[in-house]
């Protein structure tokens, strides 16, 4: 393991240009924020870096229903309007921004699984709230559910975890696969009684045969490091005990302290220690195979701290 390269960081233009006009929360500016704070600490020297890749509508429709796509592009021609009732607003050129989002997820499982990249790590990803017909919340193509449908249907990946600490329910994974079995889904997040999307109660626990496979962990608004690693102890045992065979975290910095849609007061600490104990979970159980998204976060400082504690981690994970 230590002879395969560190991190795959996936970072260009194509992916800075997911971001919405006219002072929308999910500004343009967020991947340069991370970047020129990463390039201060000296992490980007340490990683290979991945272009961006507009992914093709075959490939989007392995998650998506045609109809949406198709949707999407007629929308991104004419830029103007709104994709669901407010939050998501047509601009010119959003069909290619949303989609290399999800491309670029698509090339990074690749190198992971080739084991040309030990880790990767999407910062402009993690778009979870999107459905298979529909954009809800920011998110247009839900890349986390491309990449599993792609994992499963052509590299025999069975089981795989999802693990979320964005501070919003991941309502577009989770009820996607609220049926599925080999989808373990751990969750910690927001209230949904005080936060959109309202949902991710802790009564929630999969559907049929999958009962029993997803875990919702709500924290109180408030809720500080403390309350965080109370919930992250349980998420990690569960996860453990489901034994996956590949590890997706979305580790959106929109719970930190000072986010203007939120209202939780976690640290970068919290998500440091996710994902330092996801590493060596990745290890344990998957061969080292894990895949990290940076998701929400609307406080530039917040974005460039929280991600980059991230970042430190996955490259020291990367040895041990």
């Amino acid at each position: 393991m230590a002879s395969t390269p560190e991190v795959l960081l996936c970072v260009g233009e194509a992916l800075r240009r997911y971001g919405f006009p006219q002072g929308h929360p999910l500004s343009v500016d967020r991947q340069q924020a991370f970047l020129d704070e990463a390039q201060r600490r000296g992490l980007t020297a340490s990683v290979q870096v991945l272009p961006p890749r507009v992914a093709t509508v075959d490939e989007l429709t392995g998650f998506h229903a045609q109809t949406y796509v198709e949707r999407v592009a007629r929308g991104s021609e004419r830029g103007v309007g709104f994709l669901d009732y407010g939050d998501t607003p047509f601009f010119p050129g959003l069909f290619e921004a949303a989609a290399a989002v999800a491309g670029t997820a698509l090339d990074a499982a690749a190198r992971v699984l080739s084991r040309e990249a030990l880790r990767s790590f999407q910062p402009i990803g993690g778009l979870h709230h999107a459905r298979y017909g529909a954009a809800a919340g920011f998110c247009v193509f839900n890349d986390i559910g491309v990449v599993i449908e792609r994992l499963r249907r052509e590299h025999g990946v069975r089981r795989i975890a999802y693990v979320d600490i964005d501070v919003h329910h991941g309502d577009g994974v989770f009820y996607e696969y609220e049926h599925d079995p080999d989808v373990i889904i751990a969750d910690i997040h927001e209230d949904g009684r005080h936060l959109y999307p309202g949902t991710g109660h802790a009564f929630e626990r999969g559907t049929g045969e999958a009962e029993g496979t997803k875990l919702n962990l709500p924290l109180k608004p408030g809720a500080t490091d403390r309350h965080f690693l109370r919930a992250w102890d349980a998420a990690e045992e569960f996860v453990r005990d489901q034994r996956p065979e590949f590890i997706i975290l979305q580790c959106g910095v929109d719970s930190l302290r000072g986010d203007p849609l939120a209202h939780l007061a976690l640290t970068p600490k919290a998500h440091a220690h996710a994902t330092e104990r996801l590493c060596r979970l990745a290890n344990e159980l998957c061969e080292g195979r894990l895949m990290v998204f940076g998701g929400g976060g609307y406080h530039l400082g917040n974005v460039a701290q929280g991600w980059n504690a991230v970042l430190e981690e996955l490259l020291r994970g990367s040895w041990r």
